[in-house]
């Protein structure tokens, strides 16, 4: 594995001597972009205490946690989402305006991972958990989702996190054997896998959200707005539109089964930024504010994990 530096919070070197076997749990985790520098200390304090889940999923930004938190980078897990964002190559308007994307895809999920951004595919290989990754094929509509079966190679990994996380507008999109895709929250479970984790068997579930608990996603107002822009992809158009009714349906499924006991939701209290924020300092203390909340709800966490 590459040496790293450490990452700006020192502080969270708090790996636990003993694991936590939740092989009975999947592990849920919501997009949002730059907003996941929120819960990227979630992901830090689940591999520093050694929680080892039967089923790991999660679309767009979602999907970046995901496969970091399978190789056990908790480096990595907060780098991504934090202090990643000053690299030149990291993206900005000038990017936009070559037309790499606002967030340089290219460099952030393929090309950063050689050397600025190293990842520990010999680890992430080795881990057995299923991974669940999804995107949006841009021509057909067709929700495409990816497992371990798909992934020989890191390249074949990276650039299915990168397909997943391609927000329409601001980041081109990604070819995958000739196929156009954009970001998999745009697909059937509207950004939170739950019906995935419910398919593959499982009945707990823990759940990592980066929009607050009351988020009910707005019907899309100007739909021939849309469908104008999106004249040359007709369905990614209608993923939009259609986005906010399977979004808040999968929302409220994570609700009925909290309320049955069977999940364990984290959802931000104190979110400080929006999706594209590249200011360093804000994500920081965005960073610290997740981090916050964390280490607050991680005793509920851990009863539950623990729990038959």
């Amino acid at each position: 594995m590459t040496s790293q530096p450490q990452p700006f919070d020192a502080s969270l070197n708090d790996l636990a001597s003993e694991g936590i076997n939740a092989h009975d749990t999947a592990l849920i985790f919501e997009g949002g972009g730059m907003r996941n520098s929120y819960t990227a200390a979630c992901v830090k304090k689940l591999i520093d205490n050694g929680v080892e889940f039967g089923w790991v999923g999660g679309v767009s930004a979602g999907a970046s946690h995901a496969v970091n938190f399978l190789s056990l980078d908790s480096f990595r897990a907060v780098e991504s989402f934090v202090d990643f964002a000053k690299n030149p190559s990291f993206g900005g308007l000038s990017s936009m305006l070559r037309g790499t994307g606002y967030f340089n895809a290219e460099f952030i999920y393929e090309k950063a991972a050689d050397q600025d951004l190293p990842f520990d595919f010999e680890t992430f290989s080795s881990n057995p958990t299923p991974l669940n990754l999804s995107a949006v094929n841009a021509l057909t509509g067709e929700t495409v989702v990816w497992t371990r079966d798909d992934i020989n190679q890191v390249e074949d990994l990276l650039v299915r996190v990168r397909a997943s996380s391609t927000l329409p507008l601001i980041m081109p999109m990604r070819h995958i054997d000739g196929v156009p895709f954009v970001d998999g929250a745009m697909g059937d479970s509207g950004g939170i896998v739950i019906e995935e984790a419910e398919k593959a068997g499982f009945e707990k579930f823990l759940f990592v959200g980066t929009k607050p608990r009351g988020f009910v996603r707005p019907e899309v107002k100007r739909k021939a707005g849309v469908r104008g822009f999106f004249r040359k992809y007709p369905s990614v158009a209608e993923a939009m539109i259609s986005r906010p009714a399977k979004y808040n349906a999968s929302k409220q499924r994570l609700l009925e089964l909290e309320q049955e006991g069977r999940a364990q939701l984290f959802f931000p209290e104190d979110m400080q930024i929006t999706s594209t924020e590249r200011n360093v300092m804000k994500l920081r203390a965005n960073y610290q504010a997740g981090k916050q909340q964390m280490y607050s709800e991680w005793p509920a966490w851990k009863k539950f994990l623990e729990s038959n």
